[in-house]
């Protein structure tokens, strides 16, 4: 084991475009691209391309006939067939769609590939965590679910036990649905509840299929939940699962829509907050999956303010140099952010809520209250299915 960590780029990302004023604006990824570099991220970790995912890698998750279907609505958007969720208003079809996808799920398959070779401990792809995609489909902004096809890698190169911890606001249904009935594969799911967000799933009671069961964990949060419940919720669950399934590897996704700037979801959480979950998942992978982390992107809507900082605070984790939340940003990163945007961009790496709080379960919990409803709601579902007391 190297020890050494991967940033997985290549700056062709930045052609996942579902064009002007779609809410998945790319240009987050070259901004975070950017900001990795103005602190010197980029020569703590080395940096790596990959190949696109070829169409056996794909076949791991997708359907042949949708992979057609994506390759003919890249060489031709007019023949998207929305039957396929292709050249709907969420996921419209651009020229070069199948490639760029491909190429992000290649890049999040070699960040596993090298996870578990020893090439490298942690893994770090934020242009990936497109979790919405499924088997036959597009879905929420997601064309191929790189997240998935990461996981099943893992599975065809050996792995017994990957857990897969998905902090997005939206529900992880596509790797959820992939991995329904296989019990080899934990999915952890923290979102804003179904009924008030898409993709309207990841209820409690979603618990995993057959042999399967117990394998799927949904965290339903009431909207507005900010860092207090949103941490409480995350310890009071998420923990105490990966000791329990004792994974060989973890994969995690970083969505930054939780954040209360987003302008997609609900949800009242600090980029502090992000941050403390993001150094949770790395002692948990140490913990107890001896470092093995593969750590992805995901949503996330404030292009400017929050993705950037969050997903540079995810690499500063993984290169082990931390960027200390009061740490004023470069002032040549912030002219970029107005020369590409007109906006004006953050000072420092932080919204000032650092050190984050919350009261532990251990406490104990208010059965009247709609957080403690929620946790309580996910324990009673599918701890007593893993032999663990609710």
């Amino acid at each position: 084991m190297s020890g050494r960590a991967q940033l997985m780029w290549d700056e062709a990302v930045t052609g996942y475009d579902f064009g002007p004023g779609h809410p998945m604006d790319p240009v987050r990824l070259a901004l975070t691209r950017r900001l990795v570099s103005a602190f010197g991220l980029d020569r703590e970790m080395e940096v790596v391309g990959a190949k696109p995912a070829g169409e056996s890698t794909l076949r791991l998750v997708h359907r042949e006939d949708y992979i057609e279907a994506v390759k003919a609505a890249s060489a031709d958007p007019r023949a998207a067939d929305g039957a396929y969720g292709i050249g709907t208003l969420d996921d419209p079809a651009f020229a070069g769609m199948h490639e760029v996808s491909s190429l992000i799920a290649g890049l999040s398959v070699g960040a596993a590939e090298a996870v578990w070779r020893g090439d490298a401990l942690h893994a770090v792809n934020f242009a990936g965590g497109l979790h919405h995609a499924m088997p036959g489909g597009a879905a929420g902004f997601c064309i191929y679910n790189d997240a998935s096809l990461a996981i099943a890698r893992l599975l065809e190169l050996g792995a017994e036990r990957v857990a897969y911890v998905d902090v997005d606001v939206h529900h992880g249904d596509g790797v959820q649905a992939a991995f329904w009935e296989d019990p080899r594969v934990l999915t952890i799911s923290l979102h804003e509840h179904p009924r008030t967000l898409f993709p309207q799933t990841g209820w409690p009671e979603e618990t995993g299929g057959g042999v399967g069961e117990g394998s799927a964990v949904n965290v339903a949060l009431p909207a507005g939940t900010g860092d207090a419940g949103w941490l409480r919720a995350f310890h009071a669950v998420v923990p105490e699962l990966i000791a329990d399934f004792r994974p060989q590897v973890l994969v995690t996704q970083h969505g930054a829509d939780t954040h209360f700037e987003d302008p997609l979801a609900h949800l009242a959480v600090s980029l502090d907050a992000q941050r403390a979950v993001q150094m949770v998942c790395h002692g948990l992978a140490h913990e107890y999956a001896e470092g093995r982390w593969v750590a992805l992107g995901g949503g996330g809507y404030a292009v400017t303010d929050v993705v950037p900082r969050s997903w540079t605070h995810l690499v500063g984790i993984a290169a082990g140099r931390e960027i200390a939340p009061e740490t004023v940003i470069p002032e040549g990163w912030r002219q970029e952010v107005f020369a590409r945007t007109r906006e004006l961009g953050p000072v420092r790496m932080t919204d000032g809520r650092w050190p984050v709080s919350f009261r532990g379960w251990e406490d104990g919990y208010d059965p009247a209250d709609r957080l403690d409803q929620a946790v309580l709601a996910v324990r009673r579902a599918v701890f007593p299915l893993r032999g663990l007391l609710a």
